[in-house]
Parts: C-alpha cells; structure tokens; sequence
C-alpha cells in the first residue's frame, strides 16, 4: 500500500516537540513516579484538583483515590508479584509501563502526530534497548518492558502483545500486525503457577500477520512470515511462509528459493533459548489457585 506523507501545521508540530523534549527531560532528571503522577494528572486536565489533593485539602473519598492513582506508587500491577524478577528493577519499569499503559486510555493517544514519537521517547527509557524510527500504536500490552531489545523502523500495530516476563529481541524492519501476541513464558501443563522464561526472537524484516501467536522460545527467521491466526511451536526458517495452528511452512517467499531451506514442519528448539530461573531476594510466595495436584493413585490395587 502507497502511503502519502503529510505535515501538521509548524506551530503545532513545534508544540508537540517541545512538549515531548521537556517529557524527556523530566523522566531523565527527575523523580521517576513524582514526574509521571504530575504528566498523568496534566494529561487527563486534572492538575487544579491534583494539587489540592497535594496541599492537603479535604476531598470526597472517591476523588482522593482517583488523585492517588496517578502516583505508580499507589498502584499494583500484575508484573510485581513475579519474584524472579529484582523488585527494584521493576519499580523503574513499572512507572514507565504505567505512564505509557495511561497515556493510551488518553484523548491525546488518538493523534498521531503526538502519540507516535512519545512512544517512541518513552521506549527509549523503558526498553533495554530501543532503536529508531519505530511506529508503536495503541493499546500495545507491555509486561515488563525492561526485557525487550528492538531495533529500528520496527512497526507495531494495535492490541499487541509484547511479553518480556524473559527476554523479547526484535530486529530491524519488523512489523506486527494488529492483536498478535508474543509470549516470552510458559506455564506448565500440571502446575500452572510453575514459570518457564525463554528469549524469543523475531529477525530483521520478519512480518507477522493480524492475530497471530509466537510462542515463547520460538525463533522467527529473517525475512519470514507468519500468516494470520498462525501459532508457531517451532522456529520459522528464513524467508518461508508459515501459517496454520500449528504453524507449519507453507511455500518460500518468492525469489529466496536458492536460499532457503525446504518447507515442512517448523523444528523444535525452544529448550535451547530456556533462560535460568533465579529469585533475587526473598519473598512470602502464595499459591494464587491452591490446587491438589497429584495425580490419582491406581485404584485397582
């Protein structure tokens, strides 16, 4: 598809890009939480009230928490209760997801010309390494964020999943079709509180198609492509096509014959990315589903 390149008007295009370098600055010189609690309450036009609720005043119990919200440190998301992760470090990443997950319930996410290099700002705080000219859409769910390596002009789209509870690298040129889902974990099949990370990695030029699912350990391939609604199990080659559930190759994009491997069924080598699980300090573990989990004993006997 042909696109066409168009400019807002100069006075609003110096706006947004003093507004995002001021942001910039703020998130790299001050206080992490401090600094997102007063962007969000700026962003949702509730400052007037944010800094009654500062000073002290008396306010209805449903409004002092809806002010209290907008300080991460008042609020629980789901990634702090994974204890193979440092708590610190998820404190940092949690602010950033938090201001980047808020922004997109935002009336300024629907502009384009603000949302895109915002993100694009914001990824190069939260993520271990970010490159440039990435076009990140919205509503993108973000585990972690502190684990994903991608590169640059990487092209992610609406509803996207990005799971980094391991280690998500992404290369350059890489585009995500709407609602696909990248998993960096897996439960185990008998215990579902049991956790397995893995590094999963999308190459350059890889493409993946509306909804589909990459497994967590998979390796796409450079230049492959994943069809919609396609779950990989295993690694898709260079420049094949795979699509099906489980996915398999299908054909050779057309042109690489002389380069690829013969279409088949997509190897196995997840074990191969397993990243160690370590908990880096002590915890009150919990079991969320208190389940028996032995297996019936031989009632013939």
């Amino acid at each position: 598809m042909t696109k066409r390149h168009v400019d807002i008007p100069p006075e609003a295009q110096a706006t947004i890009d003093e507004t995002i370098e001021h942001i910039d600055t703020r998130l790299t010189e001050e206080d992490l939480a401090t600094t997102v609690a007063e962007l969000l309450a700026d962003l949702f036009g509730d400052r007037n009230a944010y800094e009654r609720y500062q000073n002290g005043e008396p306010l209805p119990s449903m409004t002092r928490n809806r002010l209290q919200s907008y300080d991460p440190r008042y609020a629980l998301i789901e990634i702090e209760h994974w204890a193979e992760h440092e708590l610190s470090a998820l404190q940092e990443a949690k602010c950033l997801r938090y201001l980047w997950t808020c922004f997109d319930l935002s009336p300024l996410s629907k502009n384009l010309a603000f949302a895109l290099p915002f993100r694009q700002m914001l990824a190069k705080h939260l993520f271990a390494e970010a490159g440039d000219g990435l076009r990140l859409f919205g509503n993108i769910k973000i585990q972690c964020g502190h684990n994903i390596h991608m590169g640059d002009n990487v092209v992610v789209h609406n509803d996207v999943l990005l799971d980094d509870r391991g280690k998500l690298s992404i290369g350059d040129r890489v585009s995500i079709a709407d609602r696909s889902h990248i998993h960096t974990h897996a439960h185990d099949t008998v215990d579902q509180s049991e956790v397995t990370n893995y590094e999963t990695i999308l190459e350059d030029d890889v493409r993946l198609g509306y909804g589909s699912m990459i497994s967590a350990g998979c390796r796409i391939g450079r230049n492959a492509m994943v069809g919609s609604g396609a779950t990989t199990l295993g690694d898709a080659p260079p420049h094949h096509i795979v699509a099906g559930s489980p996915a398999k190759s299908i054909k050779i994009k057309p042109g690489w014959e002389s380069v690829a491997e013969s279409p088949g069924p997509l190897p196995d080598n997840r074990e191969s990315r397993r990243l160690p699980t370590e908990f880096p300090e002590s915890f009150d573990e919990f079991d969320e589903f208190g389940r028996e989990l032995s297996p019936p004993t031989d009632v013939s006997e």
